[in-house]
């Protein structure tokens, strides 16, 4: 039996440590790039970003209304479904408890 069983137990291998590839010619550097940075020649593109004007603006929060109304209008319709069903239900359940007396 060990000394002291509370101490953690030590790792038995040391953990190895792999280098980097040496020596890596020509095109195939840019195979570690996610593939969307990087075209099939090998050079990168850049990203061009405008600033939002007052007309960009009101079209970018009018489709953000939009879909916005479209989910409200996707959970009250789940609600309207589920009323009528739930109201079979407890008029159902109504009867059944008339019915047992």
């Amino acid at each position: 039996m060990a000394d002291n069983s509370n101490r953690p137990e030590r790792p038995r291998l040391e953990p190895e440590i792999i280098p980097p590839a040496r020596g890596r010619r020509g095109s195939d550097w840019y195979q570690d790039v996610w593939p969307p940075y990087v075209s099939a020649a090998g050079s990168t593109h850049r990203v061009y970003i405008a600033k939002l004007g007052p007309f960009g603006f009101a079209l970018l929060m009018l489709v953000i209304g939009i879909v916005a109304a479209m989910i409200v209008l996707a959970v009250v319709g789940a609600i309207l479904i589920w009323l009528p069903i739930l109201a079979i239900l407890l008029a159902a359940g109504v009867v059944f408890r008339l019915l047992r007396r």
